[in-house]
């Protein structure tokens, strides 16, 4: 695939949080990065001198640029810490050390212990984290000792060594600090129980933690314990506040590949993310072209094949977002929820990313082929026989009843053709009736269009409901188009899609493309009608305080408003400053009306 120039790598950037990498033309990776924003980020690169020279050497290095779409700030700066441990960038001085960020540990002991480590040791243990903060982890430690005492000596409180009184309880225990499982004060049995709650405050389920903390904060207000109390409440506040892990790390998931798969008409795109040791070290999204109108199964088979012998990827575990057969020596997995759907999910937002950049990327270098596209995705939402090359849409515009006036706007190839717009008095209706109004509207435009040989459009959009729709068809039944031209309503309340003859409205994405033309014709056909109806109605107030005055025609009402700039000017100026306008004979007429209406 070849890599678009920088200035469309940038425009095309998503405003959400990830890494970003830079690679020079060789392919190399040169630097990576965090952004809580990668469009204004990356972007900043590129649009100022900097005064470091390796920052400026770096710049003139740049070919392609990559990134990795996550959920937070917090998740970046995991995922860049991993990134940069793993390829050691050349112009990354920060992160290059083996110093890494900090885990919780709960050590495999019979009575376990609980506390902070950078290091990860393959003992059976368990390590919650990384944490971007030894503050963040001494914070949760100590609300965990608090609720939960807990063994800090490192003896081996084996059963035969415990009931043979080797050990005798320390300081810790006489402090509160210890429920002293060294003389077998404490049950094995009792203490995983207090070890299951403690996997749950750093998994993030403080649910039964809280509800324990406000129980003892309640004791201490009741007993006037007021500090205490607060220091309790504290606590709690900081509980709340607190996310207990990264959605792009998990220390159970390893040795894994991860595969998603998004698609439109013409093409799939399958994103890989590659998890060593619970962190994502890779990234890649491969476009495929379809050729026979694949499935995505096919398509995702086909990618993860390619990608992997790309990448010479070795990893015996896959997770997919759907089932796919790959033969008997790969093993694939379907999660269904936890952290293994989360991080197939994220993948599936990369994969959607890249695709809305190759969107982007396409519709300025290559107009003809996002048209072509779009009116393919189109025709295949909207279940329309033909691309809708040409569409209308209507809009009825009044105030309860007065000046009823509609617009029709056109859309040509995806875009506002407006010299084809057109503008409608209502003439045949009277009162607020919007149904009659459409039916009036529809009528008179293809009664025109019919007449003078002009190009039928290939799909009738109307803003409004069932009602509404029923009018446009009726007259394009009168017509003799019924069945020729598609016609559809578009509700403004849940955006709902109604069809002729069926009661079940179409729902879209609300991020597709489709709708997303359909609420840019609806939006539009609503401005340009407002507009003119907003005109006609200061013509009319205009023409019911001059031009109804006997003796004051158009002419004398147009000089007056000239000079004067508004009617009230007209109305507080005396007869001698009308004559100078208007003459005499007509200065009296306007001023004796105002007198006699005052």
């Amino acid at each position: 695939m070849e890599i678009p120039d920088l200035d469309l790598q940038l425009k095309t950037l998503p405003s959400s949080p990830g890494v970003y990498q830079y690679y020079d033309k060789k392919g190399k990776l040169l630097y990576v990065g965090k952004a809580k924003n990668l469009k204004k980020r990356v972007s900043s690169y590129f649009t100022k001198r900097h005064d470091n020279a390796r920052t400026n050497l770096l710049v003139k290095k740049i070919v392609e640029i990559k990134h990795i779409v996550v959920d937070s700030e917090t998740d970046a700066l995991l995922l860049e810490n991993n990134m940069i441990k793993k390829y050691q960038p050349r112009y990354n001085v920060m992160l290059k050390d083996d110093k890494s960020y900090p885990w919780i540990c709960i050590k495999n002991e019979r009575f376990p212990r609980v506390f902070p480590t950078r290091r990860l040791i393959k003992d059976g243990s368990e390590y919650y984290g990384p944490y971007t903060s030894m503050k963040t982890v001494h914070t949760l430690l100590d609300l965990i000792k608090g609720l939960y005492p807990l063994r800090t000596c490192n003896y081996d409180l084996s059963k035969d060594k415990i009931e043979s009184g080797k050990y005798k309880v320390c300081l810790e225990y006489h402090l509160g600090n210890c429920l002293g499982p060294c003389e077998d004060n404490i049950s094995a049995e009792k203490y995983h129980e207090n070890i299951d709650a403690i996997r749950d405050i750093v998994k993030g389920n403080f649910k039964d933690s809280l509800h324990r903390f406000r129980l003892q904060m309640k004791a201490h207000a009741e007993a006037m314990e007021f500090e205490d109390a607060q220091r309790i409440k504290e606590k709690i506040d900081i509980l709340e506040g607190y996310q207990a892990k990264s959605t792009v790390v998990n220390p159970l998931i390893n040795n894994v590949d991860v595969f998603s798969i998004v698609s439109d008409e013409g093409y799939g795109y399958v994103n890989f993310l590659q998890l060593s040791h619970g962190a994502i070290i890779r990234s890649h999204t491969l476009e495929l072209k379809k050729k026979l109108e694949e499935s995505d199964q096919e398509l995702l088979e086909i990618g993860i094949i390619e990608i992997r012998q790309r990448f010479n990827s070795q990893s015996p575990e896959i997770y997919t977002p759907i089932p796919v057969d790959l033969g008997e020596k790969f093993r694939v997995t379907v999660p269904k929820l936890g952290d293994k759907k989360r991080i197939v999910e994220l993948s599936e937002r990369n994969a959607k990313y890249f695709r809305m950049e190759r969107f982007k990327q396409t519709k300025i270098v290559d107009p003809d082929r996002h048209v072509n596209r779009l009116m393919a995705q189109m025709k295949s939402d909207l279940r329309l026989s033909v691309e809708p090359r040409h569409i209308e849409c209507f809009d009825n515009s009044n105030i309860q009843g007065t000046n009823p006036v509609a617009a029709c706007v056109v859309f040509k190839d995806g875009k506002p053709s407006k010299k084809d717009y057109r503008k409608f008095n209502i003439k045949t209706v009277e009162g607020p009736n919007d149904f009659a109004s459409m039916e009036e509207v529809v009528f008179r435009r293809y009664r025109r269009l019919l007449n003078e040989d002009e190009p039928l459009p290939q799909l009738i959009i109307v803003d409004g409901g069932k009602g509404q729709l029923s009018s446009g068809v009726k007259a394009l039944e009168d017509l003799g188009l019924r069945g020729k031209i598609a016609i559809i309503g578009i509700a403004k309340r849940l955006e709902e899609l109604f069809y002729p003859g069926d009661s079940i409205p179409l729902y879209l994405d609300k991020k597709s493309e489709t709708l997303k033309v359909i609420q840019q014709l609806r939006n539009e056909a609503h401005r340009f009608g407002i507009t003119f109806h907003r005109n006609k109605r200061s013509n009319a107030a205009i023409s019911t305080e001059l031009e109804t005055i006997s003796g004051i025609g158009e002419k004398t009402v147009i000089e007056l408003l000239t000079h004067f700039r508004s009617v009230t000017k007209v109305k507080e100026a005396s007869e001698k400053n009308l004559a100078e306008v208007i003459g005499p004979s007509k200065a009296r007429i306007i001023y004796n009306h105002y007198q006699q209406t005052e």
